[in-house]
Formats: structure tokens, sequence, C-alpha cells
């Protein structure tokens, strides 16, 4: 499992030009689901998310997580993030989890959010997304399970 996370002033997503997703303050994570991943690592992801430290505190150090600067978080489900990109000039999504096991994964990782943090948005799994974004920093960070 990947999520890449970045800290935003403000993020949505689009489909179809409707908005399915909008946050101000927080994080923005796209998430990756590869083949091995598992309910378990779900809960441990979005549990690291909510802890990780990526927001300033008073003495301008990464000391404090989205709850403590009370922003939110909006998830992205983004299989190019499972590429093997290791030789050659096309990517291979042999690691990515097949879509509609990675669709039921993918809604125990929302239910799971959600549980911990009602307020989390999300986009809509394997549609054309338009995502818009201000990054603040930018600080973008990569967590892998």
């Amino acid at each position: 499992m990947i999520a890449l996370l970045q800290r935003v002033n403000y993020a949505k997503v689009v489909v179809e030009g409707k908005t399915v997703g909008e946050i101000d303050k927080g994080i923005l994570v796209f998430l990756g689901l590869e083949r091995e991943d598992n309910e378990q690592l779900c809960h441990k992801m979005f549990d690291r998310i909510l802890k990780y430290r990526m927001f300033y505190d008073e003495n301008e150090k990464m000391n404090l997580n989205v709850s403590q600067v009370e922003g939110n978080v909006l998830v992205v489900s983004q299989f190019t993030l499972a590429a093997n990109t290791a030789s050659g000039n096309r990517p291979s999504f042999d690691p990515a989890m097949p879509p509609a096991d990675a669709k039921a994964l993918y809604d125990k990782f929302m239910k799971y959010a959600k549980d911990k943090l009602p307020s989390v948005q999300h986009g809509e799994f394997a549609a054309d997304m338009k995502v818009s974004l201000e990054n603040d920093g930018p600080v973008t960070f990569i967590l892998k399970l």
C-alpha cells in the first residue's frame, strides 16, 4: 500500500462536472493499492496518516498532525502509484491490485477512515477525476506499508 500525502490549503475532486469531495486545510492522500494489501494494512495506513506530523508548531517544526491543526483529509484512489517503473519507458501495473479487489479494499479503507474521522472526503473509485489543489509548502511524503 502506497499513500502519497500532500499538505494542502484546499483540495477538491470533480467527476463529470460535479464536486464529489472537497476540503480546506489538510491532507490530500493519493492511495495506491498493491496485490498483497489487506484490511489490516488499511487500518494501519489511515492511523498513520492521521498521526503523521506534517504541520508546523509554534516553533516552525513539523510536530503537529492533521487533527491537531483541525484539518481534514481527502482520499483519492490512484492505482498508478503501484506501478513498477524500474526499467524501460513504460510502467508495468502488475504490482497493482486487480480492479475488483481494489474496489472492495478501497471501500473498507474508506469505511475505517469515516469511522475514525467522520468528515473525511474522497474521490470516486476508478472514475476519471479532476483533482484541484493548492499545495502548502509544498510538503509531500510517500508512505509505504
